[in-house]
């Protein structure tokens, strides 16, 4: 599978455009929001590979006013599909802002030169080379040599003005991971969830527990948006949040029932992924690593994460269809 970039920038409100690559069923394809000021503008998140980010680049030039560039960046958490193409910014004199606590996940998240490691190493004869391959290695080079962390960060909420347009930074982590942060653009009614909020897949998250993400997500509707941009997929309205909250407690009991009942994890992830209410939604296999990271607060394991063996969790689990 090629990746198709999206071809334009869709517009919210006159100030403020979304980047919405279609990454359905897939890893990587994250959502930025571009809030364009008069002289000034601000981008949430940057995609993954330097060729995507260049194609961000180019697609905001043509909505950017004449002589004005994007000084800021603010990522809302750390993984790489919303913040390997801070270097490109960072090379023309732009900040980037993120919370004090995202810098902890930013020491677990593979590099881009170990992920293209990790992808040309693979055995697709195994489970997870086999879905390593199939969701990374269409990404081809990832571009960059190494990650950008933040040049600023704040530690709860951070106010901005963007040449008028106001932009409130809420720290909400841990949620999705330790350091989640949501953009809140009030006078345009619009909500950057990153990826405290997934449409149309289902979610992966981190650190967690659920309840952690559920209050994530009220506080996106605390903010009475009009638009909602998740980190992957499709605009949603408030009802549609509060869909995706009420899974997130569905998902929370029906772990708790199992680890309650003294299930291993293997039968624990298979049996919640068995009982999905959202055939719909793809990459079902997540539900895996939601378990596995429900089951560690529960058993009050406080060890590291090891991402990569969470996403092997995953793999394991997954249709062999699918792949």
């Amino acid at each position: 599978m090629t990746i198709e970039p999206p071809r334009r920038l869709h517009a919210l409100t006159p100030a403020v455009h979304a980047w919405l690559p279609d990454g359905h069923g897939t890893w990587g394809l994250a959502n930025c929001v571009l809030v364009a000021g008069e002289g000034t503008a601000l981008l949430v998140d940057t995609p993954y590979t330097a060729d995507l980010t260049r194609h961000l680049m180019r697609l905001s030039a043509r909505v950017l006013r004449p002589g004005t560039e994007i000084t800021t960046v603010v990522n809302t958490h750390g993984n790489g599909d919303h913040s390997y193409g801070n270097g490109l910014f960072t090379a023309t004199g732009a900040e980037v802002i993120s919370t004090d606590a995202n810098t902890e996940h930013l020491c677990k998240e593979p590099s881009p030169a170990q992920l293209a490691a990790l992808v040309a190493g693979s055995d697709p004869g195994t489970p997870l080379g086999a879905y390593v391959t199939r969701h990374f290695g269409r990404y081809g080079d990832f571009g960059v040599s190494e990650a950008v962390p933040p040049t600023r960060t704040f530690g709860g909420r951070l106010d901005l003005d963007v040449s008028g347009v106001a932009v409130e930074l809420i720290e909400v982590g841990p949620a999705h991971t330790v350091g989640d942060l949501i953009v809140h653009l009030p006078t345009e009614g619009v909500v950057c969830a990153g990826d405290v909020i997934f449409c149309d897949d289902h979610p992966v998250h981190w650190a967690g527990p659920l309840d952690e993400v559920h209050r994530a997500v009220q506080r996106v509707l605390a903010c009475d948006p009009q638009v909602v941009v998740p980190g992957h997929g499709p605009l949603m309205t408030p009802a549609d949040v509060g869909v995706y909250a009420d899974y997130l407690l569905q998902t929370r009991d029906r772990i708790h029932t199992a680890h309650a009942a003294g299930h291993p994890l293997a039968q624990a992830a298979a049996e919640v992924i068995a009982g999905d209410t959202h055939p719909h939604w793809k990459l079902a296999e997540r539900l895996a690593i939601l378990t596995a990271v429900e089951y560690r607060a529960l058993d009050g394991d406080t060890a590291p994460v090891d991402l990569i063996s969470l996403v092997d969790l995953a793999a394991r689990h997954t249709d062999p269809v699918a792949l």
